[in-house]
């Protein structure tokens, strides 16, 4: 396996979670940031265009994932490395999207 494969695991991982919120918010009817909204990341776009951005994000990490190389879920420097994409533009969201919904104010008791 050449690394090339494994930086195509990595972001198809990073494609894959990405995908989840915007789905996830467009199929509850919800608006959410995209990159098409106005500030790109911070403005709302309409939850038909969060199912269409999920939508694109789950075609490239299958294009990425499964037509890249031959990724094997048995193979677990495959699954660390499309892992390791995901956790990164998890906790980039997490701190990003925490400012505009509430996610990075303090543990209350």
């Amino acid at each position: 396996m050449t690394w090339l494969y494994l930086v195509s695991y990595f972001f198809g991982g990073f494609f894959m979670a990405n995908a989840i919120p915007h789905l996830v918010s467009g199929m509850m009817g919800r608006p959410f940031q995209t990159p098409f909204a106005k500030p790109p990341g911070e403005g709302l776009s309409s939850s038909t265009l969060n199912v269409l951005w999920g939508f694109f994000n789950a075609v490239i990490a299958y294009v990425l994932v499964c037509r890249v190389g031959d990724f094997g879920l048995k193979n677990t420097g495959d699954v660390l490395v499309c892992g390791a994409g995901a956790l990164l533009i998890a906790l980039f969201s997490a701190r990003h999207f925490g400012r505009f919904h509430g996610g990075n104010s303090p543990e209350r008791g």
